[in-house]
């Protein structure tokens, strides 16, 4: 399994996603937007242009950002995904 997670300077829901993550034990590869403007290209190529982060990425499914994790979680389709 491979979550990619691309965060940015002082962000509260990077914070947040990263927690909820880190309280399933999951192990997840940051991507930090805020040095390297190829990362935030990358990034907005595989969100379809969404600037917002986080941005969360999992076995390659764009999730979303911090909301729409807290939403797939509380609905159990997270564990799914996670799964497959």
């Amino acid at each position: 399994m491979k979550i990619d997670i691309y965060t940015g300077p002082m962000c509260p829901y990077c914070t947040k996603a990263k927690e909820l993550l880190e309280q399933k034990n999951l192990i997840f590869n940051e991507l930090y937007i805020g040095d390297d403007f190829k990362i935030m290209e990358e990034m907005l190529d595989r969100s379809a242009g969404k600037r917002t982060v986080p941005q969360i990425f999992i076995n390659d499914v764009h999730v979303g950002g911090y909301d729409d994790l807290y939403a797939i979680d509380r609905s159990g389709e997270l564990d799914k995904l996670l799964e497959s």
